[in-house]
């Protein structure tokens, strides 16, 4: 039976009921967090029970920060950022927490949001005016498997070096990377609780197994849909401790939406490189990833998406992939198809700030590749959106979205489907705005502890 969920006063509807994908009713209610409470601007919850029995509201007292067991009057909220995805996934829950009273921010960036050659993120995030806590240089040359198990091996080593010296009181990670794992385990050992952004989610290929992985390591858990918190709640966590606040990301996608303008030259302020493209008439954006578990078909995958595009002669902003095994592959066939090919219609970057990004995906006709931004975002901004092959298999979406496989004929006629039909409606299934802010209130207001149990056990 699907269970009522009861909203913060003031808040805005983080979740919408519905998704896109068939599936069972909701039989695992978990609570709700959305904007808004006394003075801290954190969310008052009310978190249901697996059986559908409230466990009762546990709400702020106006303008009183909650007694630490540390005994400091603010908690050091540690958020580890290992890759140019997971700023974006993150970035405004990073504002709430550093705007918060009862709030101390520690950012700790690492891994590949630290190298150039994949977009220098840190280098957004200092212009975004965050400061930055601690680097952590942890990326082996090489992307294949073994140096993906020996990046996260290495982080394991820094990361419990940065947490011993900060001393943080709750450790935030997002998603599903294996640096993720890293963070997890490590603030595990050293007996720091950790907050997990994004779990409960399916996909397949290795991110699936981190994702569960840092599910069971962590001790609170903010989900971004209500079937990915019903799958925490399968997986023995309790439910005290498992809120749908909606994805972080969809508060940046809903701050465009509110302004989509592009008042920027991407050219100019990014540069890229290849053909200069002319945007007027529409255009295409692409991102497409390795598969981890397909990794040396990278290659012979992104091939077919190069010739897709070319055969489709539309205008096209392409953006690099993330470090990942097979992204060597995947970055080999994109550069000698520009030196052999020289396509006319497509313009390579490495990355953009996130909301310039978005605003890019807000402007163009179709979104085409694996990331999921295509699930995410787009879904929230209606942008067509063609899916190629196993990297988002699972994952729930929105009707923006056609599934294909690699071949280059099913990418363009998919393609040509998806430019003629234009925008979709507005899919609320990750969230609509506010998720930042219910977290940095989740992460002021809720006890932190670092025993687990299985709730079911």
């Amino acid at each position: 039976m699907k269970a009522a969920i009861k909203r913060a006063a003031g808040a805005k509807r983080t979740v919408g009921a519905k998704t896109r994908r068939a599936g069972a009713p909701v039989k695992k209610p978990v609570a709700a967090a959305g904007k808004g409470a006394a003075g801290a601007a954190a969310a008052a919850i009310a978190p249901v029970a697996a059986s559908g029995e409230r466990v009762g509201p546990r709400a702020l007292a106006a303008g009183k920060p909650a007694v630490r067991a540390s005994g400091r009057a603010r908690r050091r909220v540690c958020v580890a950022i290992t890759a140019r995805p997971s700023y974006s996934r993150i970035k405004s829950a990073i504002r709430a927490i550093q705007n918060h009273p009862d709030l101390e921010l520690q950012l700790v960036v690492g891994a590949s949001a630290l190298l150039d050659r994949y977009g220098s993120a840190v280098r957004q995030i200092e212009e975004d005016g965050f400061p930055i806590a601690a680097r952590v240089y942890m990326v082996l040359e090489g992307e294949n498997l073994a140096s993906m198990a020996k990046t996260t091996g290495l982080g394991l080593l820094e990361l419990a070096t940065v947490f011993d010296n900060l001393k943080p009181d709750v450790v935030v990670t997002v998603a599903d990377r294996y640096e993720t794992l890293a963070t997890a385990v490590a603030a595990s050992y050293m007996n720091i609780p950790v907050a997990h952004v994004q779990g409960g989610e399916i996909t397949g290929s290795i991110d699936e197994k981190v994702r569960h992985a840092v599910t069971k390591l962590s001790n609170l858990h903010f989900v971004s849909t209500r079937r990915a918190g019903d799958r925490v709640l399968r997986m023995g966590e309790a439910p005290e401790s498992v809120f749908v606040t909606g994805c972080p990301s969809i508060d940046v996608a809903a701050e465009v939406a509110a302004d989509p303008s592009i008042d920027f030259d991407a050219v100019a302020r990014y540069g890229g490189v290849g053909a200069s493209v002319n945007l007027s008439d529409g255009y295409l954006v692409v991102l497409q990833h390795p598969v981890t578990t397909e990794y040396a078909e990278s290659r012979e995958h992104v091939m077919e998406t190069l010739h897709a595009i070319r055969t489709l002669d539309m205008p096209t902003l392409w953006f690099w992939p993330n470090v990942d095994a097979g992204s060597d592959g995947t970055s080999n066939a994109i550069r000698s198809f520009r030196e052999s090919e020289k396509p006319k219609n497509i313009r390579f970057f490495k990355s953009m700030a996130p909301a310039d990004f978005l605003r890019i995906i807000l402007g163009s006709r179709a979104l085409v590749g694996n990331s999921s931004v295509g699930i995410r975002e787009a879904s929230f901004l209606g942008i067509p959106v063609v899916n190629i092959g196993s990297r988002q298999s699972g994952r729930d979406r929105g009707r923006n979205v056609a599934d294909v496989g690699y071949s280059c004929s099913e990418i363009v006629a998919a393609t040509r489907r998806q430019v003629e039909h234009g925008r979709y409606a507005s899919d609320d299934v990750y969230g609509n705005g506010g998720a930042g802010v219910a977290i940095a209130g989740l992460l002021s207001d809720q006890p932190l502890t670092i025993e687990k149990r299985l709730a079911y056990a």
